[in-house]
């Protein structure tokens, strides 16, 4: 007989349960980390000859293939050669056939970010006048439909796998030891490691999929694995694949040997166990780090350590606090309220070790107070953060329950003389009930159920005497038993005394689990601490679905980076063309402290012979950024002329100037400008101008 889960307490889960799967299926395609900073030519412009190739400018390095980047004439055929390469950075070309017409060009990419996650989109610009155009869908939106949507799933069900295996097992080890031998703790950790193992392998079969064609034909197309084994995301799914190997190893010998050792060797054991477990678990975490958000960006070699130290203090939260709530509620073997005591000082360490990496993390992936309502991000992260202070508001309850449990006897090591007497009453029944098998234990279960509810615990002198004395009638009901089948009775034989020695073990170990039930389930304190647990497990499922979108969303400093690049591209395009100025501004990151800002390049008259040339930089709140060094190079890629360096002069804070800068010949020429602001942070950030 097993406790189950009261009907309120299914009513929650379900809807919980059924809110996770709204946030899900909201969710949408997977929005681009990888912005689109830049272009050349621009979105819109119209140029006034054919240029030879397009570029384009993210905000991070992407992979590519053959057929990423391509560019439409107005009958939507392609213009391409169909081989974009990487120019400088993170900017991406492909040339063009010669002797375009004029008329409206469309350019559509398809590439994968750097955190793995797919970017698409397009745009258009017109050679000599725009014109109509044919091509109404520039095709598959990666990340999204059919296959998108099992994508998020299995990444969802990959965390939860990864959370109840990793925080299971650090319950058992850490907090409840007795648990190893619990079949419904067994089963939940079991049941973590399937979960995971199974969302891994179909992550790494939509993969392909789900970063070209976002067909579901393609899915198991081997061509497509194949390419997936070979980016840094299959690398990171195979990885994680060896390490479930290994865990599957530590989960038997953690419900085998560990379980049944005692005394020093049990020690041995569990220091040995919770040695490989930490370096498991560690892998594990790690999986997601080098392939994702961590990975890029911002300081990566500081950002995954703590992204999988982020990982594994919501396992030890989480994970433990799923462990603990089948311990309360399907658990045969009351838990011990030293165990849960544990368990609490390992959450608190869980949530410190949680707000220090998620600040981190929150200033990595902001980079400011107004991308918290600015940008989509920082409000899917203004709702993991407020579902998190109400998890720590209910484990606070949680926390007064347990001290109340410490600070009070178990009912469990009570005895009441009357049950024990209907018990033991129960089995003299069972052992005289003769060949009537399985209906008298069946029986004589339902008469101990129905004797025991009255029971009232009596004094523990007068029990123990009761106890002893029905002990010697229950054993001289056996010698009965064994005397009238040495008397050679016909309907008594070997078989059947042995059926009836069965069947009363069986109902002597029901009668004591629906004891031990019984009592626990009377305890006000254990039944508070049980709600306490199962409202903070419900919170935490909708807290696990917000970050599984959270992190196919992208992050608040890319997108602003892309909203100040689309506003530079903007104030170049409105520059006079009667004066034949140019105006550049590009967006700059060099990882450092205080390294972000805009770079602008004004180049007056923008033509062949001797030119004017202004910078400007500035922080992202426009205010002037007096920086070390800036430097520019000017590159004719066509004509293999250049680098040509320009080094301009400070003149005021954020403002440089040269005068007579030299332009050889007319063309489409790359600007690059190299914006030091420390002594080893630096980066170069470029951008493709017609000038002449």
């Amino acid at each position: 007989m097993t406790q189950t889960i009261t009907p309120r307490a299914r009513h929650l889960i379900l809807l919980l349960l059924a809110v996770t799967g709204l946030l899900l299926a909201g969710a949408g395609p997977a929005s681009a980390h990888a912005a689109l900073t830049g272009s050349d030519p621009a979105q819109g412009v119209v140029v006034d000859k054919a240029p030879t190739q397009v570029s384009l400018t993210f905000s991070e390095q992407v992979a590519l293939s053959d057929g990423s980047l391509r560019v439409l004439d107005p009958k939507g055929a392609r213009v391409d050669t169909g081989k974009p390469a990487n120019t400088s950075g993170t900017t991406y070309a492909v040339q063009l056939h010669s002797g375009l017409a004029d008329g409206t060009y469309t350019v559509t990419y398809q590439v994968v970010s750097a955190d793995s996650h797919p970017v698409s989109g397009a745009y258009t610009f017109s050679v000599g006048a725009p014109s109509q155009t044919s091509v109404a869908d520039v095709g598959q939106e990666v990340g999204g439909g059919f296959v998108g949507w099992l994508y998020g799933l299995g990444r969802y069900l990959s965390y939860a796998g990864f959370i109840v295996l990793v925080g299971g097992a650090a319950f058992v080890l850490a907090c409840w030891q007795r648990g190893s031998g619990v079949r419904p703790l067994q089963r939940l950790v079991v049941s973590g490691w399937l979960t995971l193992t199974v969302a891994t392998l179909l992550l790494l079969l939509l993969r392909g999929s789900y970063t070209s064609s976002g067909k579901a034909a393609d899915i198991f197309d081997l061509s497509l694995l194949g390419q997936v084994l070979q980016t840094k995301t299959g690398a990171a799914l195979v990885s994680r694949l060896l390490l479930l190997a290994a865990a599957a190893l530590f989960i038997a010998v953690l419900f085998g040997a560990y379980d049944k050792r005692e005394g020093d060797e049990k020690r041995d054991l569990a220091f040995g166990l919770a040695i490989g477990g930490t370096v498991i678990s560690a892998g594990l975490a790690a999986s997601w780090a080098m392939a994702e958000h961590a990975s890029t960006g911002l300081q990566p070699g500081i950002a995954m350590p703590v992204d999988v130290i982020h990982l594994l203090a919501v396992a030890g939260w989480l994970g433990g606090l799923a462990a603990l709530l089948v311990a309360l509620y399907r658990a045969d073997t009351p838990i011990e309220a030293t165990a849960v005591h544990r368990f609490s000082r390992v959450a608190f360490g869980s949530v410190v070790a949680l707000v220090a990496t998620g600040v981190y993390q929150s200033w990595r992936q902001l980079g400011s107070w107004s991308a918290f309502t600015d940008t989509t991000y920082g409000q899917l992260l203004l709702a993991k953060l407020a579902l998190v202070v109400a998890l720590v508001a209910l484990a606070y309850f949680s926390r007064r329950w347990t001290t109340r449990l410490t600070a009070t006897p178990t009912p469990l090591e009570d005895t009441s003389a009357e049950e024990e007497k209907e018990e033991v009453s129960a089995g003299a029944r069972v052992t005289g009930a003769g060949t009537s098998g399985t209906a008298g234990a069946a029986s004589a279960a339902a008469e101990v159920a129905d004797g025991s509810s009255g029971a009232r615990a009596a004094d523990s002198g007068s029990a123990t005497a009761e106890s002893a004395s029905l002990a010697s009638e229950v054993t001289g009901a056996a010698g009965g038993v064994g005397g009238a089948e040495a008397g050679g009775a016909a309907e008594v034989t070997e078989v059947a005394d042995a059926q009836r020695v069965t069947q009363l073990a069986r109902q002597q170990a029901a009668v004591d689990s629906t004891r031990q039930k019984r009592r626990r389930d009377a305890d006000p304190i254990r039944s508070g601490l049980r709600r306490s647990v199962l409202a903070e497990a419900g919170i935490a499922v909708v807290l696990l679905a917000v970050t599984t979108v959270l992190t196919q969303t992208e992050p608040g400093r890319t997108e602003e980076d892309a909203k100040a690049a689309k506003a530079g591209a903007s104030s170049s395009s409105a520059s006079d063309p009667s004066s034949g100025a140019l105006t550049l501004t590009m967006p700059f990151d060099t990882g450092g402290q205080d390294g972000k800002g805009v770079v602008s390049v004004d180049l007056d008259p923008a033509r062949v012979g001797g030119n004017e040339m202004h910078v400007y930089v500035q922080r992202p709140n426009g205010r002037a950024f007096d920086i070390p060094e800036v430097k520019l190079a000017f590159t004719l890629t066509a004509k293999k002329i250049g680098p040509l360096p320009v080094v301009p002069d400070h003149i005021t804070t954020g403002h440089w100037s040269a005068n007579g800068v030299q332009i050889p010949m007319a063309g489409d020429w790359k600007v690059a400008v190299t914006v030091r602001t420390s002594d080893i942070d630096q980066v170069t950030v470029s951008k493709n101008a017609q000038i002449g």
